[in-house]
């Protein structure tokens, strides 16, 4: 009786999307939401930012054709599509943030700051302000994404250059380094005053660890608290297939969603979050057996998700153009997983989680999906022939929110129709 309800449930939830899928740049939706392409074919766009005048900035992993990594997008004639596509910069890297007048962006070793004017075009664009440089780069988990508080502090991730700090990396067999070596410097968020230029590592302050790699976060005003979304370890079958099926690495570990305190510490390398038990498992690299539980002084996460769909982006929305459920919660990209075999590759999707008092619920949906696309009538699950894979998330002046694709270089504006 159960499942046939939990069918009922799913068909009902595909007729609601199919029936808002007609054009809305083959996103599915909710009803009431629609969606157009704001720019196609920019760059490997990752995070973006958007001014009070809806001029939208986008940070290029890699140089575009003409050798830019921040791409200025105005929509001049306000019909929902950029029509004035300029840029600048020439060092890859994901992070952008704007606040004020005040434009900062990341390579994967420095933050820099830039100055805009009235119009929102860049002030001196080959002479940036360096707020922090000699972040770590290992090659490894090396973006560096940035988010502000409201007094202006600047969160900074330091992904650990590591699968799970074994003594000989991602080596079957291999056991972890106790204590762990790279999280004097790297697996956490460092936060720094950013109003200070030219500082290095000893001018910040670690401010949470074990975070094995955290691409989204985002500061939620109203709990006036740092957000992150945890990249989770791959290959437990791999290194330790006496205790791992093929079966239970597609599944393990979760992926997370923390609310950060200072001193925090979620874990990593020493434990994963096991969705299933709902539990914080120490790794096998340390002694672990699928079963044995890490330390109770360990960050549990606010939400956990399936494994291995690499959460790229974090947005708490703040507009008053949706819905009220939408308010104050939080969307998280993600980016779509290539290592969930034997089971489907999953992802290519944006999840909203709703927050009630300033709290996640521990529940989340599917808000849009079908960025990956079709062929031959068939949902593609590869990241390879996917046709854009969500990464970045910002609010528009209006309330809309904006998508970016760091495949093909796609921008998707949502937005929703009373």
């Amino acid at each position: 009786m159960k499942r046939g309800i939990y069918l009922l449930l799913l068909l009902s939830m595909s007729v609601h999307f199919l029936a808002n899928a007609q054009d809305n740049a083959g996103l599915t939706l909710p009803n009431g939401f629609k969606a157009n392409l704001f720019a196609e074919n920019i760059g490997s766009a990752r995070h973006i930012a958007i001014s009070k005048n809806g001029v939208v900035f986008a940070k290029l992993n890699r140089a575009d054709k003409q050798g830019r990594t921040i791409i200025r997008l105005a929509d001049e004639n306000k019909d929902g599509i950029s029509d004035k596509i300029t840029g600048w910069a020439n060092y890859g890297g994901t992070g952008i943030y704007l606040t004020g007048n005040a434009l900062y962006a990341s390579s994967n070793e420095a933050v820099f700051k830039y100055q805009l004017d009235g119009n929102d075009e860049v002030v001196n664009p080959l002479s940036p302000i360096t707020v922090v440089s000699g972040l770590i780069n290992r090659r490894q988990h090396e973006s560096k994404s940035i988010t502000f508080d409201k007094s202006n502090n600047m969160y900074v991730n330091i992904g650990a250059y590591s699968n799970a700090c074994q003594d000989k990396d991602r080596t079957p067999g291999a056991q972890g380094m106790m204590p762990c070596p790279i999280l004097d410097s790297a697996g956490g968020i460092w936060k720094f005053d950013a109003s200070k230029e030219n500082q290095t590592y000893g001018d910040g302050k670690r401010y949470a660890t074990g975070l094995r790699n955290v691409v989204g976060l985002d500061w939620n005003s109203q709990a006036n608290k740092l957000y992150v979304a945890q990249h989770g370890r791959d290959q437990l079958n791999t290194f330790f297939p006496s205790l791992y099926t093929d079966a239970q690495n597609a599944e393990l570990p979760a992926e997370t969603f923390y609310e950060i305190n200072e001193g925090d510490n979620a874990g990593w390398p020493y434990v994963y979050y096991d969705n299933f038990q709902h539990k914080k498992i120490v790794s096998p690299e340390y002694g672990g057996d699928g079963k044995k539980e890490g330390a109770s002084d360990i960050k549990n996460p606010a939400v956990a998700f399936p494994a291995h769909m690499a959460p790229m982006g974090v947005l708490f929305y703040t507009g008053n153009q949706f819905p009220e459920k939408y308010k104050n919660g939080a969307f998280i990209t993600f980016h779509g997983s290539w290592n969930r075999a034997p089971l489907p590759q999953e992802g290519f999707f944006v999840a909203f989680v709703p927050f009630k008092n300033g709290k996640a619920t521990g529940e989340w949906e599917i808000f849009a999906n079908g960025f990956a696309g079709t062929m031959d009538g068939t949902k593609i699950t590869s990241t390879r022939n996917a046709k854009a894979r969500p990464c970045g998330l910002a609010q528009g002046p209006d309330g809309s929110i904006y998508v970016s694709d760091d495949t093909k270089g796609s921008i998707f504006k949502i937005s929703y129709q009373k």
